[in-house]
């Protein structure tokens, strides 16, 4: 791949969500600043309180448009703080936001936000989607028109919580230091936590069936153990359609790498294919991946313009 570049060096915007709507793309980030929160493994000082909508009418441009805030956490009646990443589906001119964020127990769950323009402003449920739960959610819009979302996030992102779609550990447990998290995540020799994976009613609302495991299997057949850190999921859910097949990718967290799979179906399983993306500066890795103009691209951030303050990250794009 070629030199990446940033694309919006006037703020600090991460976790991009890029899609095409109108022949322009439009990037959904989240909305990063400095809230004088220390530095937690359960992601703590990652405390946003609001989402802008990026977009570029070619990529050609110098810098992304800012379109101006699109939500902000306090129009959301049932949350309480840290909006985390969202991602966009479009159905029928209208437009759903569906977003991560904690309510007022701290239990991070999935909301939806509705508006009749691909830059907002959206207009929350008063509710978060009944059954969902942890972070990262990535809407897939397939050719049949049938809308799915991936999502989940290890660590701060509460996944390792849950077993069969309920929470099993207390929310205690996620301020434990981050060498007794193995307590809450499979043994290093058992199969890895997966990402979940659901499709939509046709409100696109709710879920119209519970989530599923996105099995991620090795060159051999067999699932990604928990402890092979290099490739097994941490958070960072995108789902891409090429030539008929699904390309599941996500960020291995704590190795910080980006990582590929495919399958022949949406559901899975996926087969590891290879490596996207190495660490980046700062310590969090995610992405999106579009075709824009003829050409693939991989959207991601990093945290040099910021000195390398974690919290505080710049939009990145490089052909893929």
């Amino acid at each position: 791949m070629s030199e990446a570049r940033y694309l919006f060096p006037s703020d600090y915007m991460a976790d991009p969500a890029p899609h095409v709507f109108g022949g322009k793309l439009y990037i959904y980030p989240s909305h990063d600043r400095e809230s004088g929160i220390p530095e937690r493994d359960n992601g703590d000082h990652f405390d946003m309180v609001d989402y802008h909508v990026l977009r570029m009418d070619s990529m050609s441009q110098e810098t992304a448009a800012d379109c101006g805030l699109a939500l902000r956490i306090s129009d959301i009646p049932w949350a309480k703080r840290q909006l985390w990443d969202s991602d966009v589906a479009e159905k029928d001119g209208k437009y759903y936001l569906y977003f991560s964020a904690k309510d007022k127990g701290d239990v991070f769950r999935l909301g939806v936000a509705v508006s009749d323009k691909p830059e907002g402003p959206f207009i929350p449920d008063p509710e978060p989607i009944p059954g969902s739960y942890s972070i990262d959610p990535c809407a897939f819009k397939d050719d049949d028109g049938s809308v799915y979302l991936a999502f989940g996030g290890l660590w701060g992102g509460q996944l390792q919580r849950y077993r069969d779609n309920v929470a099993v550990y207390r929310a205690a447990e996620d301020r434990l230091p981050v060498n007794n998290r193995a307590a809450l995540e499979p043994l290093a020799s058992e199969p890895a936590l997966c990402p979940k994976i659901v499709r939509l009613d046709a409100s696109l609302h709710t879920f119209a069936e519970s989530p599923r495991d996105l099995v991620i299997l090795d060159e051999n057949g067999k699932a990604l153990l928990a402890g092979d850190h290099d490739r097994r999921f941490f958070e960072a859910s995108w789902i891409h359609k090429c030539d008929g097949i699904y390309h599941f990718t996500w960020s291995t967290g704590d190795t910080h790498y980006i990582c590929e799979a495919t399958s022949d179906s949406i559901y899975g399983p996926y087969t590891y294919r290879r490596r996207l993306l190495e660490p980046q500066v700062g310590w969090t890795t995610h992405h999106g991946i579009c075709e824009f103009e003829g050409k693939w691209w991989l959207f991601h951030h990093d945290s040099a313009p910021s000195g390398g303050r974690t919290w505080l990250r710049s939009l990145k794009v490089k052909p893929l």
